[in-house]
């Protein structure tokens, strides 16, 4: 005979915050869902009336009534005519199932009671990525006053009303036949039509669909090359300072890096002709260099290019905030002088965006691309077909030349607020002036450690990222620090920056 629960289980598990931005049905639906997966209520158990629910919670019955038929759609309960709902044991038999084939804590499973040998795995990992310098930023960022970090958006500046309206289109019966079946190698051809016609000609690149491939992200494209190129006999030169992911991923792939200085231009391929002489491949952001934000002048990319053709090596150009210009018309991409497939093009569409949407792009020879399609099918087949779809209309309908605008206006007053406020209350500290991009490359004075001012400044609730990650030598250079200010508020920047100033000159000799 089916059990009933207790009523008192209902009003203690369900809690009302005024808070939450879940509708009264979410929340019930959720509470329940939880009570049945967690074991709380046994398979076939009897739950309370809807109209006894609802007295208990202190909501409308008719939102109990639809949270019960959601459920029972789900398979979660079962509607028995004037016997109520009970929770459908079919739902619970696969997982009670596993749950009691688990042995219980101290349990010998081994003959003779012996304690089964587990598996070495510290020596098993041949190269431990937790092992890597990375950049690191609090999960919880959103909660700091003043967040000076790189990589993160602003919220008052997310096109909410653009973006639903993308991905409801994208939920058409019609659109749903064209992104729900596996696409295996293949990706979105509107999304790769909006690319070619749309997004790269405004960098002066002009490419053949089956020169293009959607990516995770810069990073998973920046993987796939490595991944694609790169052994135990591989030379790849790199911006020094130059970008931490990057960086790992080459090592990751056995390359052997070649460090290549960077002054207020960029790398200089004239002085650095004969380390590019001896390289396979050369990793440049020529754009807006990571991390100092130096731009490349025309000259040195033609010397670059000139350099590859005659040495043969193959440029890697990470163009990760190509968009982000305050002039509005973005620098013309090495990629756009390139007339013999020297380059390697990587791109970001979500960077401006929202960066978890996690969506790149890579343009190369077509051989090239076929193979990292390909190799791609053993990563992740392709990217979400549902968010391709979504941004090709975002791009389509012209949501995201706005949204590029909205920004390059934004981010040009938080730049020159920075820079102001850094005049004002740093004066001892140099920085690379702000042209474009979301961030500002700080060089503090001789005695100042920028890896012990992050921990201070977190401290005040400031942060900042301290710079030596990106040097290939993190010991050399720990008076830098990067601000980043696409995430942190206009009216916020000038009173953090008063703030840092002070956990600065707590550091000061005297």
């Amino acid at each position: 005979m089916p059990t009933r629960t207790p009523s008192a289980l209902w009003a203690q598990q369900f809690r009302r915050t005024p808070e939450s931005k879940a509708t009264l049905q979410h929340q019930i639906r959720q509470m329940l869902v939880a009570a049945i997966l967690d074991g709380q209520l046994p398979p076939d158990s009897a739950l309370p009336s809807s109209r006894e629910l609802a007295d208990q919670l202190g909501v409308a019955r008719n939102t109990v009534v639809l949270a019960y038929q959601m459920l029972v759609e789900e398979g979660y309960l079962l509607s028995r005519e004037r016997s109520g709902h009970f929770v459908n044991p079919e739902m619970l038999q696969g997982l009670h199932g596993l749950t009691a084939r688990q042995p219980e804590p101290g349990t010998d499973l081994a003959q003779g009671g012996e304690t089964p040998a587990r598996p070495a795995w510290q020596s098993r990992i041949v190269r431990p990525p937790s092992a890597q310098r990375n950049i690191v930023k609090p999960a919880n960022w959103q909660n700091y006053a003043y967040p000076f970090i790189y990589g993160q958006f602003d919220q008052s500046l997310f096109p909410t009303n653009d973006w639903r309206e993308c991905c409801m289109k994208a939920l058409s019966i019609m659109e749903i036949r064209n992104w729900a079946p596996d696409l295996i190698e293949r990706d979105d051809e509107s999304l790769i039509q909006q690319i070619r016609t749309r997004v790269l000609p405004r960098r002066g690149v002009f490419a053949m669909p089956e020169e293009i491939i959607i990516t995770n992200g810069c990073q998973q494209a920046l993987y796939l090359v490595a991944d694609l190129l790169c052994g135990k006999r591989t030379t790849v030169g790199f911006e020094n300072p130059g970008y931490p992911d990057a960086r790992n991923i080459f090592v990751n792939r056995n390359a052997h890096l070649l460090e290549l200085p960077v002054d207020a231009e960029g790398i200089d391929p004239q002085r650095l002709a004969d380390s590019l002489a001896r390289c396979d491949y050369v990793y440049v952001t020529p754009s807006h260099q990571c991390p100092t934000t130096a731009t490349m002048p025309i000259e040195r990319r033609r010397a670059l290019l000139e350099l590859a053709q005659r040495h043969d090596f193959v440029i890697i150009e990470d163009d990760y905030e190509s968009e982000n210009t305050f002039s509005g018309t973005p620098h013309p991409a090495l990629k756009s002088l390139d007339t013999a497939d020297r380059v390697i093009y990587v791109g970001s569409l979500s960077k401006t965006f929202a960066p978890g949407l996690r969506l790149g792009y890579v343009v190369g020879p077509q051989e090239l691309i076929r193979e990292l399609r390909a190799l791609r099918r053993l990563m992740v087949r392709h990217p979400v077909a549902y968010i391709q779809r979504a941004f090709a209309t975002f791009l389509a309908l012209g949501h995201h030349d706005a949204l590029l605008r909205r920004l390059a206006h934004a981010y040009k007053e938080r730049a020159q607020a920075l820079m102001a406020a850094l005049d004002a209350h740093l004066p001892e500290v140099r920085y690379v002036p702000v042209t474009g991009g979301a961030s500002c490359w700080v060089e503090g004075p001789p005695w100042l450690d920028a890896a012990r001012l992050a921990d201070d400044a977190r401290e005040a609730g400031i942060l900042i990222e301290p710079g030596g990650v990106f040097f290939a030598d993190e010991a050399e250079r720990s008076p830098w620090f990067r601000m980043g200010f696409s995430a942190i508020k206009l009216e916020k920047i000038e009173p953090g920056v008063r703030a840092l100033a002070q956990v600065v000159r707590q550091q000061q000799p005297a």
